[in-house]
């Protein structure tokens, strides 16, 4: 991993590890429901910001050398499943750009 996406994913880790423990707290503290909402969306957020940040490394290390080495097929099947599990790709807009 690229030591630049290692820091940042670790960075953003762990400000949500703070953040999650914040939410934690307030759902033990009976807060309005909106309220913890927001903030559970929040960090949901940054874990897709992190997801990115992955990703970007993926394609610039992993992908990049899998291609250099005639396993293109492979790494974007590879991809693809790992892709299944993303709600930004796999999402109910996503299904709709599919058929469209």
């Amino acid at each position: 991993m690229k030591e630049v996406h290692r820091r940042s994913a670790l960075n953003r880790l762990k400000t949500v590890r703070g953040h999650m423990d914040a939410v934690i707290a307030m759902v033990d503290d009976e807060r309005y429901c909106p309220e913890v909402m927001k903030q559970i969306s929040a960090l949901q957020s940054s874990l897709e910001k992190v997801n990115r940040i992955l990703l970007q490394n993926h394609l610039e290390t992993c992908v990049t050398h899998a291609i250099h080495e005639g396993r293109g097929p492979q790494i974007v099947d590879e991809l693809m499943e790992t892709m299944k599990y993303t709600a930004a790709l796999t999402g109910p807009a996503a299904v709709e750009l599919e058929t469209t």
